[in-house]
């Protein structure tokens, strides 16, 4: 599984500077709206400090308004994205197989106003919730667990208004109590995603 991670980070790189190369100046994108389909795959651990124990794969869709087009300044200056996300497809395929679907309806997105050639990078730290066919974790635990995450990425646009998203999260999962226990999955997530901005 980390050599599959591994691997996935690789081909992404690879596929960066495939497109740094033949890059030509690109303003970057000027929207009002971000609409794009994502997966992804994390790896983390729920009982023990392994984070090779549980393997969790997803996708789904994302939606976000931008509602300050300048914000900071110099370096600093970016816009700032408000978005949910919609995740039908939730499987955990180790160390159980369990599936569900997500929903994340605050997410915070920080863009850089400054991209490199087609290449714009960002933050962003959102929180949702998750329900599961069975527990998550097994045991006596809930099958309705919260979620946060927070990372970053960059947006590799191939268009004005399309782009390519590769990018690295930190990912919490836990029932805040809800169960009888309450152990948290911790991971690391890779996603990729391709956007359409209007």
């Amino acid at each position: 599984m980390i050599r599959f991670a591994i691997f996935c980070g690789i081909l992404s790189a690879v596929f960066v500077l495939q497109c740094i190369a033949a890059a030509q100046e690109f303003p970057g994108a000027k929207y009002n709206w971000d609409f794009s389909v994502r997966a992804s795959i994390e790896t983390g651990e729920e009982n023990t400090n392994s984070f090779a124990e549980a393997q969790i794969w997803a996708s789904g869709i994302f939606a976000g308004k931008t509602f300050f087009r300048q914000a900071g300044r110099g370096w600093r200056s970016g816009s700032l994205e408000y978005a949910f996300s919609l995740t039908p497809l939730f499987w955990q395929f180790r160390p159980q197989t369990i599936h569900g679907i997500a929903f994340q309806p605050i997410i915070f997105r920080w863009t850089s106003s400054h991209p490199l050639r087609r290449l714009s990078p960002y933050i962003e730290l959102g929180g949702g919730a998750v329900r599961t066919n069975l527990n998550l974790p097994a045991g006596n635990t809930s099958d309705f667990n919260f979620t946060a995450e927070g990372g970053g990425g960059i947006y590799v646009y191939v268009r004005e208004n399309h782009a390519f998203e590769t990018g690295v999260r930190w990912s919490h999962i836990s029932n805040a109590n809800l169960g009888v226990r309450n152990p948290e999955f911790n991971g690391i997530e890779l996603c990729v995603a391709y956007h359409w901005f209007r």
